[in-house]
C-alpha cells in the first residue's frame, strides 16, 4: 500500500480538533441543561431529542472526514504491468557553422536564420526524435537522437562559427556522421535535413547522399542565402562588422548559395530542395513530408502501475455522510417514548 498524494494525509489533525470540538459542544449543553432545573424536569421538556444519538452522528461526520481525507491522498493498493510503446519518426538536423554563414544576404544573417529554422523544427515534433550534427571544415554530433527537445535547444543556444575550429564546409562528412547516428535496427523513416549555404563543399556530397539513399535515409535540403553572392562580414568584438574577408590577394570574398548540388543531393536521395524563406514557410513544407511518411516504434518500456483504489474510501465517507442525515436526534410526533434508546 502507498500513498499518491501523501501530503494530504495533514489534514488528518482536523479529525482530532473535531472531536474535541464535538466533545466541548456535548458537555457545555449538558451544564446549561443542568443550570435550567431538575432532571427529571428536564427530561419531561426534552422528549423529542434523542440525546443518544447525537454521539452517533457526531462519530460519522469524524468517520466521513477522515475517508475524505484519505481518498485525497489517494490510496493505492496492488500493481499491474503496461507497456508503453512510442512511435514517430527519427530526424537528424546538419547545420553549417562555416564563416560563410554569417553573410547577411539573409537577415539578420544565414546562421541566425538557419538555427531559427532547426528551433521551428524542433517545436512542430511531437513523440519524434531529433539530432544535431554541427559542421565546417569537419563536423561532428553535438547532440545525439533525443526526444528531450529542451535539450537540443540548448545546444543550438551555444551554437556559432567558433563552434567548429577547421573552417570549410563538410557536407560529406555531416551527411556521414548523420547517417550513423541513426540506430541500427530502426526500421521506420529516417531523414537528415542539411541546412547550408552549400559553398566549398569538400569531396563528393552526391556520392555519399547515393550511399544514404541505399540504407532508407532521404535528405531533406534547405538552402540559406542567395546565389547573387554578398561578401562575408567579420565581426568585431563588440559584435559590430569590422571589415569582410579578402582572400590572398586582398579581393573581397563573395560567398554564394550553390542550389545546384543541394539539389542533387536532395534528389538522389529522394528527398526535397527548399530555399530558405523570410517567413520560415520551408520548415512547415520539411515537417508536413516527413510527419505523413512510416512512422517507426523507436521506444518500447514496460513499467509497473499501482492501481488507484480512492474510490472505494470515497465511496465509504459519502455513505457516513448518508447515514448520519438518516439518523435523527428528534423523536418524530408518532414516535412513542418508550423507543427512545438508552444515552
Amino acid at each position: 500500500m502507498r500513498f499518491a498524494q501523501p501530503e494530504f494525509l495533514y489534514l488528518l489533525a482536523i479529525a482530532p480538533l473535531l472531536i474535541l470540538f464535538f466533545i466541548v459542544r456535548f458537555r457545555h449543553r449538558r451544564d446549561v441543561l443542568r443550570k435550567l432545573g431538575e432532571q427529571a424536569l428536564l427530561d419531561r421538556l426534552s422528549r423529542s431529542t434523542v440525546v443518544g444519538r447525537q454521539p452517533v452522528k457526531a462519530a460519522l461526520v469524524v468517520l466521513a472526514l477522515v475517508c475524505f481525507v484519505l481518498a485525497l491522498a489517494r490510496p493505492q493498493f496492488g500493481t499491474r504491468s503496461e507497456t508503453i510503446r512510442q512511435t514517430g519518426f527519427s530526424v537528424m538536423a546538419a547545420l553549417d557553422v562555416s564563416n560563410s554563414m554569417l553573410a547577411e544576404d539573409v537577415r539578420p544573417n544565414r546562421l541566425i536564420r538557419a538555427k531559427y529554422a532547426v528551433r521551428s523544427l524542433v517545436r512542430k515534433l511531437r513523440n519524434d526524435q531529433i539530432g544535431l550534427v554541427v559542421f565546417a571544415g569537419s563536423a561532428f554530433l553535438q547532440c545525439p537522437l533525443t526526444s528531450d527537445y529542451s535539450i537540443v535547444e540548448l545546444f543550438l543556444d551555444g551554437i556559432d562559427t567558433r563552434t567548429v575550429g577547421t573552417q570549410g564546409t563538410a557536407i560529406s562528412q555531416a551527411l556521414q556522421i548523420a547517417g550513423q547516428s541513426f540506430q541500427q535496427d530502426h526500421r521506420g523513416y529516417k531523414a537528415i535535413v542539411l541546412i547550408t549555404d552549400g559553398e566549398d563543399h569538400q569531396e563528393d556530397p552526391v556520392a555519399v547522399a547515393a550511399e544514404l539513399a541505399a540504407q532508407g535515409v532521404r535528405v531533406y535540403v534547405v538552402g540559406i542565402g542567395t546565389p547573387n553572392g554578398v561578401p562575408i562580414p567579420i565581426m568585431g568584438e563588440d559584435g559590430t562588422v569590422a571589415g569582410h574577408m579578402r582572400d590572398r590577394s586582398g579581393a573581397v570574398v563573395m560567398s554564394r548559395l550553390d542550389e545546384s548540388t543541394l539539389r542533387q543531393i536532395a534528389e538522389t536521395t529522394g528527398g526535397a530542395y527548399y530555399r530558405a524563406l523570410p517567413g520560415g514557410e520551408e520548415m512547415d513544407l520539411v515537417y508536413d513530408t516527413i510527419s505523413s511518411l512510416e512512422r517507426a516504434e523507436f521506444e518500447s518500456r514496460e513499467f509497473t502501475q499501482y492501481v488507484e483504489r480512492f474510490q472505494y474510501i470515497l465511496l465509504f465517507g459519502l455513505l457516513l455522510l448518508v447515514a448520519d442525515t438518516v439518523i435523527r436526534d428528534r423523536r418524530l410526533l408518532d414516535e412513542s417514548p418508550e423507543s427512545e434508546p438508552k444515552p
